[in-house]
């Protein structure tokens, strides 16, 4: 299986570049426009239903910042030394424009069913491919790996991280994970986007509030920490496959934490009632830049400024790393926000997973009625609460091979319906021009 994840990681991987590149020439590097995002993001927009364009930025960044924020960072530092943090931040501006076009594609192709916007990636797969089997298969990837997978991994970190704080039986934990997800997504698509608009930016601000507290207890230690890292990543004495797994070890975490161009994001864009797909793709970005360079690098600026050494660790998965680090930093205090982190991250995997699984299965079943729809829900809280009490090593490994799947499908999409992607933006840039005219 580590082959097979490894293969498929490599292509996808190059997929992704290739793709990511291409689109920011494409598109002029409007994902480098910050002022644009910054405009688009706060503008007033049409209520045309749906949800709002930032309702739909805070699900899928519920569903990007997971404990892979807090161990995923630290493992890839280990692995990979401090230099790999620099290629995380250079794969974040590679991969960002394929986050716009996923992005812009599924507002292009949404549909509108119940009253509520819906689509993603399977939606411009079919209508915009027309490749109605491959759409299926990716939807079947979409609502396994988040509803089987993501959310059982997601419960049993929580539960981990409870039974090490307390003397509490795990199937508890799991009911009790369970009966909290079920009162937040039973009234749907609403109540998922009311709790993620009001909880993920707590949450993310929180984070970052004890990381800029650490940074700015450790400030004589940053230029010096900056510079090291920029040295190791072009550390050509490591020439060979040393630097090359500085590189892809980097690029690899980076798309694993932003998610860019695997199409997941692109499920939440759709639900919102943007009539403009380039702004929607736009906003979409800045939840790539957000998860990278606030969330992520906050947790490597925690670890680098605490007294971290590669070879205090064996057989090591990452939370280990973060747990000393936040110690180190603020004694017992760090250790409780490390567990309310990993529970806060989790908890907002799991909603913004569901979501996804819950699209991707009506899209397998256009007939489900409110019934199907409650058993579902029903299904994915039992899983919730069996995840607490099985390991999920296998499953973790078994889903990582179904993601690089779809970041392969869905660049083929992408680059597929380029004409769409440069087309809209032609649209857009046209309209601003005579929008800056009548000023």
């Amino acid at each position: 299986m580590d082959i097979a994840n490894n293969l498929l990681w490599s292509i996808a991987t190059v997929f992704l570049t290739v793709s990511g590149i291409y689109f920011a020439i494409k598109l002029k590097f409007l994902h480098l426009n910050f002022k644009e995002i910054y405009y688009n993001l706060f503008k007033k927009k049409k209520d045309n239903g749906g949800i709002s364009p930032f309702a739909s930025l805070m699900i899928s960044l519920g569903g990007c910042i997971g404990v892979g924020s807090l161990a995923g960072i630290a493992l890839a530092i280990y692995k990979g030394g401090v230099g790999t943090l620099f290629w995380i931040w250079i794969s974040c501006l590679i991969m960002a424009p394929n986050s716009l076009v996923e992005n812009l594609l599924a507002v292009i192709y949404q549909k509108k069913k119940d009253g509520e916007y819906c689509g993603g990636a399977p939606y411009y797969i079919r209508d915009g491919l027309g490749y109605k089997k491959l759409a299926k298969v990716f939807a079947f990837i979409v609502a396994f790996s988040y509803i089987v997978g993501f959310l059982t991994i997601q419960a049993n970190t929580i539960t981990v991280s409870f039974t090490n704080f307390f003397d509490i039986p795990k199937l508890l934990i799991g009911i009790v994970i369970a009966v909290l997800s079920f009162i937040i997504i039973h009234n749907g698509l609403k109540g998922i986007a009311n709790f993620s608009t009001i909880f993920v930016p707590l949450m993310g601000l929180l984070y970052f509030g004890v990381s800029l507290f650490i940074v700015i207890k450790n400030i004589n230690l940053i230029p010096t920490l900056f510079l090291n890292i920029i040295h190791e990543a072009f550390n050509f004495k490591a020439l060979g496959y040393g630097m090359f797994s500085v590189i892809l070890i980097g690029i690899q975490r980076g798309i694993f934490s932003n998610e860019a161009g695997v199409g997941t994001a692109s499920i939440a864009s759709a639900s919102s009632g943007s009539k403009s797909p380039i702004s929607q793709g736009l906003i979409q970005t800045m939840g790539v830049y957000i998860t990278t360079f606030i969330i992520c690098t906050s947790t490597a600026l925690i670890i680098l400024t605490s007294n971290y050494n590669p070879h205090m660790y064996i057989d090591v998965n990452g939370i280990e790393i973060t747990q000393n680090a936040l110690y180190y930093h603020l004694g017992n205090f760090g250790t409780i926000v490390l567990y309310f982190c990993i529970i806060a991250f989790s908890f907002s995997t799991i909603v913004s997973g569901y979501y996804y699984g819950e699209v991707n299965t009506k899209f397998l079943f256009p007939k489900m009625n409110s019934n199907h729809i409650f058993l579902l829900k029903i299904v994915t809280c039992v899983l919730l609460a069996v995840g607490a009490i099985i390991s999920p090593n296998f499953l973790w490994n078994f889903v990582d091979i179904l993601v690089a799947v779809l970041a392969i499908i869905n660049v083929f999409a992408m680059l597929s319906l380029r004409k769409d992607a440069v087309l809209e933006y032609q649209n857009y840039k046209s309209k601003s021009y005579c929008s800056d005219r009548t000023r």
